[in-house]
């Protein structure tokens, strides 16, 4: 009996493997076992495959006196997760003489019930980014997974239901032949989306509210400081509503590491927002375990990390921001793997000034007197927009609102125009964004006339400013110029722009 080599691949947001299953039958006591460092869901495989076989009109491994081996190659990527299953079956029935198929160019993705129905698995995206890149022409994968899969439109993609249509479609004999239709391509809907909060729905705050339009803009990191109950939490999710859709290729990237996560939902641009609780463990919100898996920095990639109450969390925590928030990567290190998972995210962090919540007084300082001991000046150095939210006057509550355009569409129309601006600034730069600019971008992007420099520098000398804090200060003196559509940074954006300096 031949060998027979069906194709997969074990999907990872640091690109995914090529994974080749090989299976020889030979007589004997009927055996089956797969090797090739599999995990426990991919060795429980053999009886999901065994009756799924049986029970589409094939005969089961184990009514016959065959010794199987399963071998899934490289054996020293560690193997997870039921994608495997489809392309086991796929390699015994070939190997069993059962069916003749052409498989060489195809690739085949799924978990399979004891019916031999097709259920749907994590990862499908990256896996079909692979595949497309390797030269396959076609994956196969479950229905339910087949709209995700179709975002790659340079490999066709076969939507199957059962074992039984997956056989029918690949046989070679003619009689057996019946093509699953291909599924179309799948378009991402460039558009903006409604929240359920919005600016128009905060009264007051109108510094606050500037700022965050300043973030947006130019995506600066923000930490908003106010006692309990004045809108931080509601101003961090309207942030949402001012969030410009994703280009194709972030959209891509952002669906790719939520299907790894199983978090795969509606296609769409939309930048993810992920808001973990205070309490969350360290390895959830930074990412780690034995063998490394993606944490909520990582899942709020090229979107937003909102951490309310920003002082509670675990010191090591905060601190562990540091690296993403510098660099827009984390560095996971364990004994079985280094990995280096993407981290480009908008961080909004929200605080109380005490924890007694006192709303009077000067914020900063109660601030640095409560948490000195929680959060660092190196993660305060990375933050380049400070925000107060004092508490709102009971007229401003009350009054009515009488506009004919909402804070919101007025926001997105000054978001875009000011990201327009940076795209053509940056063009063959690599970067599109004024808060991914380094030093060297910003001697040959920015250009700055004497009045500012001098600004700069005495504001510099004045505040102390760190060497991070100056290069960051002149980062949003940018964007605020964007704002305007101003070609040059002017005095007034750089006063503006250091209204907003950290003050502790």
């Amino acid at each position: 009996m031949p060998v027979a080599r069906v194709h997969t691949a074990q999907p990872s947001i640091t690109g995914s493997d090529v994974v080749t299953i090989e299976t020889d039958l030979s007589r004997g006591l009927y055996s089956f076992s797969i090797v090739g460092l599999a995990g426990k869901a991919v060795e429980e495989a053999r009886d999901r495959v065994s009756a799924a076989i049986k029970n589409s009109g094939y005969q089961s491994p184990k009514s016959k006196n065959n010794k199987v081996i399963i071998s899934l190659a490289p054996a020293d990527i560690k193997k997870e997760g039921p994608v495997y299953d489809l392309g086991i079956a796929i390699s015994y029935l070939i190997a069993a003489e059962e069916i003749k198929a052409e498989v060489s160019k195809r690739m085949f993705v799924g978990e399979l019930a004891l019916d031999g129905t097709i259920r749907p698995v994590r990862g499908v995206l990256p896996i079909v980014q692979k595949a497309a890149a390797l030269g396959y022409t076609e994956v196969i994968v479950p229905a339910g997974n087949a709209e995700e899969s179709a975002l790659i439109p340079n490999i066709d993609t076969i939507p199957a239901r059962t074992l039984q249509e997956v056989i029918a479609h690949i046989s070679t004999r003619t009689e057996q032949h019946v093509a699953i239709a291909t599924q179309p391509v799948t378009q991402i809907p460039n558009l903006w989306e409604e929240h359920t909060t919005r600016l128009d729905d905060i009264r007051g705050q109108e510094i606050a509210k500037r700022g965050l339009i300043i973030a947006a803009a130019g995506r600066h990191n923000v930490i908003m400081v106010g006692p309990p109950g004045t809108g931080k939490t509601m101003l961090a999710r309207a942030f949402q509503s001012i969030l410009p859709p994703l280009a194709t290729e972030d959209a891509l990237e952002v669906t790719a590491i939520h299907s790894i996560a199983g978090e795969a939902g509606t296609i769409s641009a939309r930048p993810p927002f992920r808001a973990p609780h205070h309490t969350a463990s360290h390895t959830s919100l930074v990412g780690g375990g034995t063998h490394p898996k993606p944490g909520e920095v990582t899942l709020a990639h090229k979107g937003v990390l909102f951490l309310d109450e920003f002082p509670e969390f675990e010191r090591r925590s905060i601190d562990a921001l540091r690296q993403p928030l510098e660099d827009r990567v984390v560095s996971i290190s364990r004994v079985h793997a280094n990995v280096l998972f993407p981290a480009d995210f908008i961080f909004i962090a929200a605080m109380n000034p005490t924890r007694g919540g006192d709303e009077r007084g000067n914020y900063a300082h109660q601030m640095l007197d409560t948490y000195k001991q929680k959060i660092s000046g190196p993660i305060l150095d990375r933050v380049d927009l400070w925000l107060e939210v004092p508490h709102v006057d009971y007229d401003t509550l009350t009054a009515p609102t009488i506009t004919t355009t909402t804070e919101t569409d007025a926001a997105r129309a000054q978001v875009t125009a000011a990201r327009t601006q940076q795209s053509q600034r940056f063009t063959d730069t690599g970067i599109s964004i004024n808060a991914e600019m380094s030093s060297r971008d910003i001697d040959a992007c920015i250009s700055l006339t004497p009045a500012v420099q001098t600004l700069l520098r005495t504001s510099a000398e004045r505040l102390g400013l760190s060497p991070r804090s100056y290069h960051r200060l002149i980062k949003v003196s940018r964007t605020i110029a964007d704002l305007e559509q101003s070609e040059h940074i002017e005095e007034k954006h750089v006063l503006e722009a250091l209204q907003y300096r950290v003050q502790v």
